[in-house]
């Protein structure tokens, strides 16, 4: 049966922040990016075990698939995701120690600088409450999000492959969260699209492409034998779609997921993101016919104030980093602030100075 967490990729196209609002879906891929990357953080700070920051960060674009990102700010929406996982993923953390590192981050100050009894973090403790209860109604309670990571151990498991191919792919898997692909796909066709890539990587310019890695059967493939007497494929590269015996509709979206990773590494800034120079040089399936969904990161903001006179002061164009090279999303030191945003607008509430960290 068809999970209600998993859209078609059209359905990109009609999220709320495109229809109700001035979105693009290029902009608003940059903010789930961006949203991912903050909630990573914050989860790093406080010592959350990687399956929680990966339950949280699924939480957080099945929100937006619901709500648009002009109603509630990404990091808001990223915070309550982080302090839900805290509670269902049994990592408890106390909602004030939550809300002293979400302000840190925020503003950009070492979290031992953040009084815990400071307005501040109790307009933050209220602005997460309030969240939650929006976000709890948004996933309808289901708090299930199985995750591509699962999957990945079974393949590496299945099948002795060079070490460095588990490493690649355990780190795509993790860039895939800075997608939508964890609400486009069930968690199996990522994993095989970031093992099928991960083992495009390690195997060089001059090895078999993506097409030959996820068709239907292998392009060498001899006269049929019967299925009792069929041997195994000799060919590694086409391990995973064999393992999981997809169908010709599996393979199509596996050749979607893969179109999607490597156009999301084609937009990042090489500077940022040194590592995805080599995914940038593999081309990507010639099946997957699906529209464009990115713009260059570094000018998506360009493009949203095109429509303004005077463009917000303090503006970088830095791209998300990548957690590439590690086993979970790194530590990475606070950025100069880009552009003060506003939190969950309410009459009552006092605004949220931010440094766009993400």
């Amino acid at each position: 049966m068809q999970s209600q967490w998993v859209f078609p990729i059209s359905a990109l196209q009609q999220t709320p922040s495109v229809v109700t609002s001035s979105y693009t879906v290029a902009k608003e891929l940059y903010d789930r990016s961006r949203g991912v990357e903050f909630l990573f953080r914050l989860g790093s700070s406080l010592g959350l075990p990687t399956s929680a920051m990966f339950t949280a960060a699924t939480w957080f674009h099945r929100f937006f698939m619901r709500y648009s990102m002009e109603d509630y700010h990404r990091q808001d929406v990223a915070a309550s995701c982080i302090f839900l996982a805290t509670k269902t993923e049994e990592c408890g953390r106390k909602l004030r120690d939550v809300a002293r590192v979400c302000q840190a981050k925020i503003t950009g100050k070492d979290v031992s600088l953040i009084h815990s009894e400071s307005p501040e973090v109790d307009q933050l403790q209220n602005v997460i409450l309030l969240t939650e209860e929006v976000l709890l109604e948004a996933l309808c309670f289901d708090f299930v999000a199985p995750s591509p990571h699962a999957e990945l151990i079974d393949l590496f498991d299945a099948y002795q492959e060079d070490s460095r191919v588990h490493d690649y792919a355990w780190s795509i898997a993790h860039d895939s969260y800075r997608t939508p692909l964890c609400v486009l796909f069930p968690p199996r066709i990522i994993a095989s699209a970031c093992y099928v890539l991960a083992q495009r990587a390690v195997d060089g310019p001059h090895s078999a492409s993506l097409d030959a890695r996820i068709s239907a059967s292998p392009p060498s493939a001899s006269l049929p034998t019967p299925p009792s007497h069929k041997p195994a494929s000799p060919d590694a590269s086409r391990f995973a779609v064999e393992y999981y015996g997809f169908t010709e509709d599996d393979i199509a979206k596996v050749s979607d997921a893969l179109s999607i990773l490597l156009e999301y590494y084609s937009v990042q800034d090489m500077q940022n993101a040194p590592h995805a120079a080599s995914l940038t040089m593999i081309s990507p399936p010639t099946s997957s016919l699906r529209p464009k969904l990115y713009e260059p990161f570094s000018q998506v903001p360009q493009l949203l104030w095109q429509s303004a006179s005077v463009p917000p002061a303090g503006t970088s164009n830095r791209t998300p980093i990548s957690s590439y090279g590690g086993n979970t999303p790194a530590k990475t030191p606070l950025h100069v602030a880009e552009r003060p945003e506003k939190a969950i607008p309410e009459p009552a509430k006092k605004v949220i100075g931010r440094l766009d960290l993400s």
